[in-house]
């Protein structure tokens, strides 16, 4: 027989963001679009999309976690979400726009700096190479 609730950890690369026992159902973001997860689903594994996670413990509200790109790990009862930054709200539309402007912005940020640090790294090897012919 299967548990009546998930235990959820939302794992960040420093800390961990939230540990909650008794989860009755999950709503994630994927690339593909949004899944629910409830206790007695089969185990999976899914990659997580920049945007809202919301979970729902017994007895209480839905909590709504603004999630960046990541992973999400269902085992048995146990869900593991990791995720390099995550936020906590109560407004779904202030959540959002953090989202776009925290999270999506600083990926764009990210892949310009990677660029970047990919041409110096060419210079350097071309540079390297050129000694060793000279």
């Amino acid at each position: 027989m299967q548990p009546p609730y998930m235990h959820l950890r939302i794992l960040l690369p420093f800390q961990v963001f939230a540990d909650e026992p008794a989860v009755s159902r999950i709503v994630a973001e994927t690339p593909e679009g949004s899944f629910g997860l409830l206790p007695h689903r089969l185990d999976c594994v899914a990659a997580l999309a920049p945007g809202i996670l919301v979970y729902q413990c017994a007895g209480h509200d839905e909590v709504f976690v603004a999630v960046d790109e990541g992973v999400l790990v269902k085992t048995g009862a146990d869900v593991l979400v990791s995720v390099r930054r995550a936020l906590h709200g109560q407004d779904l539309g202030q959540l959002r726009e953090a989202v776009v402007q925290d999270f999506l912005t600083r990926n764009a940020q990210e892949k310009d700096l990677q660029a970047v640090l990919a041409r110096l790294e060419a210079g350097f090897m071309r540079q390297f190479a050129g000694f060793e012919h000279g």
